[in-house]
């Protein structure tokens, strides 16, 4: 199984925890604290510093409860 793991925060973030490199759409990374165990990235669209959540989310009314699907008995 993977050591990363990414977490959909309710009416927020994606939280991914674990060893990740972030690259944009030309292959460049992003630079991040290798100190961090968390990576928030953005959901609402509302951040000013894409790709990274900076809690906007708390002052737009972005609404996401994402819950993923029960088993079926």
């Amino acid at each position: 199984m993977s050591d990363v793991q990414i977490r959909c925060r309710r009416n927020g973030p994606l939280l991914v925890t674990g060893p990740i490199t972030l690259v944009d759409h030309e292959g460049n990374p992003f630079p991040i604290n290798p100190e961090s165990k968390n990576v928030a990235l953005c959901r609402c669209g509302a951040t000013k510093n894409r790709p990274f959540c900076d809690g906007a989310h708390n002052g737009c009314n972005f609404m996401a409860e994402d819950l993923a699907p029960t088993p079926a008995e």
